[in-house]
């Protein structure tokens, strides 16, 4: 083993690791990694951003503008009201729901194809009496399951088809995924509706008015006139018990205790830090006589400021300006004052921010009330705790202030839209330039990131992405993580190391049998994209399985489509997959609800795939 060999390695072992770990960013952890890559002299300086300008890349950045512009234009809304009849059964439903979702995603980016279709899955789960998580989970697996069957429809089909134009000359063409991924798909397909959606395992039932987004952690004030005050926080706690609630914190002069003694007497002008379902909120507070921390002042009355909202000097300095000082934006009460939950995504400009650093009430209108944060909780105030991507706010304001805010802030409102069709014709030109793309790159008359591309320009020509929403639109971490490690999978290649891996696998596992060695491929590659970033995973285990091919002296197309197939195929976690997380809090599942019915699907995928493999690209 050479020392660029153990350099290479080292590096890659430690970004796995802090992929998995996940405390930072995908970006960071891939950036650094090429920064390590640069230092140590394997990769050289002058060749250190050749990823950035790769076409793979350009492809991903240009995906997600055009898919940006079905999206807006409600296309796949019309489309979902018009094939989903009321009197479907639930079985139906879900069939019809999850192939409305799978089939868009093999031509656009996936995440938006589930946020166009979840507020109408909750509301059909609701229909039929089902758990949010049963309509949930089939339609986030079934758009994964789609984008493996195109080269644009996930990044690893993307970042696989660039490593084989590097290595042989000529990438994989646009359908060349689709025998193996069709197959794969289909029979994915016929396991979640027959049988998958039943092993989802059962959370709380949605209601009229709310959804099984897990327990709430509220504040609550307490009024003078509270008959809480005077009573220990068992005693009140004996009264919250019989609605399913309790205390997990007390804060008093701005000073929070968690676990508080139960002894402890409740005073005047206590805040209790209570967890709650959503359901049960109304009678928790009106059993008490408790007021929300966070709630809007009625109509026509001025805010008195009972609660101060300088509670983060950090924050407010940061801005260079007191919240306090300025004036508070009053909800635009045309329009009657709702409650709203809105899911995070994992793009979300609120990821890692509070709602005092936004100044959510001041600058827009809108009260936080409460967060749903599944098996975490945290001992910040509400409005100064961090949000993450996956949790659930319950928000109260005007209808229009909270659906601009959504929008702005990238949430997803847990509630049915309006069908969204502000232009007919803007939705049927942002398909038919997506369909000219396809179909340029699909003949061959120019290279997919130039069919894009052309999109793109067409996007903006034709405006149906406005033109300040253009940049915004695009993935920029994931474009960074891509451009970073592709030079380190270079370095793989280069050094050696990835054939020193590959003669590794044969030696101790697949025993220098192919198809051993080509499901061990599929099988580790799968594994890994359940805990990291699947673009992440595509491009480690790329220069690997080409290794393997090169050591047994077999083809390495059907190594790499492998390795396609495994990086999209991440059903076990919430964090493998963003579609994943994205439904958690809506559907109040915990980590280990997803490998229940994401485990027999993998199972499936690897018992399709190894076949298809063989007969589509044979060793």
């Amino acid at each position: 083993m050479t020392t660029d060999q153990i350099i290479i390695l080292v590096i890659l072992a430690c970004t796995v690791v802090l992929f998995v770990w996940g405390r930072w960013r995908h970006d960071t952890v891939a950036l650094a990694a090429l920064i390590a890559c640069i230092f140590t002299g394997i990769v050289p300086g002058e060749e250190a951003f050749t990823g950035f300008s790769h076409h793979a890349v350009i492809t991903v950045a240009c995906v997600l503008v055009l898919s940006k512009g079905l999206q807006t234009s409600g296309a796949l809304e019309a489309l979902a009201h018009r094939f989903l009849p009321e009197s479907l059964g639930p079985k139906a439903t879900i069939l019809l729901l999850t192939v409305l979702v799978t089939i868009p995603s093999a031509f656009m980016n996936n995440v938006g194809a589930l946020v166009l279709m979840m507020p109408i899955a909750i509301k059909l789960a609701e229909k039929h009496g089902l758990p949010p998580g049963r309509m949930l989970m089939p339609l986030s697996f079934g758009s994964i399951l789609g984008g493996m069957t195109t080269l644009i429809g996930t990044p690893p089909n993307l970042i696989v088809g660039a490593y084989r134009a590097e290595t042989a000359g000529r990438g994989f063409a646009m359908f060349d995924f689709a025998p193996v991924g069709l197959a794969v798909t289909i029979a994915g397909l016929i396991f979640i509706v027959l049988l998958g959606w039943r092993l989802v395992p059962k959370r709380e039932r949605s209601g009229a008015g709310d959804f099984a987004t897990g327990d709430y952690l509220t504040e609550a004030r307490v009024p003078d006139d509270s008959s809480a005050v005077g009573k220990s926080l068992r005693e009140v706690e004996d009264i919250l018990d019989k609605d399913g609630a309790q205390i997990v914190g007390i804060i008093r002069n701005e000073v929070r205790l968690t676990a508080p003694n139960p002894a402890r007497l409740v005073m005047a002008e206590d805040i209790l830090v209570i967890e709650a379902e959503p359901k049960a909120l109304t009678s928790v507070l009106s059993g008490l006589g408790l007021k929300l921390e966070e709630a809007v002042p009625p109509e026509g009355t001025e805010d008195t400021g009972d609660k101060p909202m300088d509670a983060a000097p950090k924050d407010a300095e940061e801005k260079g300006e007191d919240e306090e000082t300025k004036p508070v934006k009053t909800p635009a009460y045309a329009s009657e004052v709702v409650l709203r939950e809105l899911t995070i995504l994992p793009d979300s400009m609120l990821a890692g921010r509070s709602a005092a650093s936004i100044g959510l009430r001041t600058n827009h209108g809108i009260n936080l009330l409460a967060i749903s944060r599944q098996g975490r909780r945290s001992t910040a105030r509400l409005r100064t705790m961090l949000i993450r991507p996956g949790d659930v706010l319950l928000v109260q304001g005007s209808a229009d202030a909270i659906g601009a805010f959504a929008s702005e802030f990238g949430c997803v409102p847990l509630a049915e839209r309006a069908l969204s069709l502000p232009d007919k014709r803007q939705a049927i030109t942002a398909g038919a330039i997506m369909v000219a793309a396809i179909g340029a790159a699909a003949a061959g008359l120019v290279p997919a990131a130039v069919a894009l591309a052309a999109g793109v320009l067409a996007t903006m020509l034709f405006r149906t992405v406005p033109l300040r929403k253009i940049y915004e639109t695009v993935d920029w971490p994931l474009i960074v993580l891509l451009g970073a490690l592709i030079p380190v999978a270079g370095a793989m290649s280069s050094t050696g190391a990835a054939d020193l891996v590959a003669r590794s696998l044969l030696s101790t596992i697949a025993g220098g049998n192919a198809v051993i060695a080509l499901a061990v491929i599929l099988v580790v590659t799968m594994t890994l994209s359940d805990f990291m970033n699947n673009a992440a995973t595509a491009a480690v285990m790329c220069p690997i399985a080409s290794g393997t091919a090169a050591s047994l002296g077999v083809a390495a197309d059907p190594f790499l489509m492998a390795v396609a197939v495994g990086a999209s195929c991440a059903f076990l976690t919430p964090i493998g997959h963003k579609n994943n997380l994205i439904i958690m809090g809506p559907s109040g599942f915990q980590f280990g609800d997803y490998w229940k019915m994401g485990l027999p699907l993998e199972v499936i995928v690897v018992v399709v795939a190894i076949p298809m493999l063989l007969w589509a690209w044979p060793i």
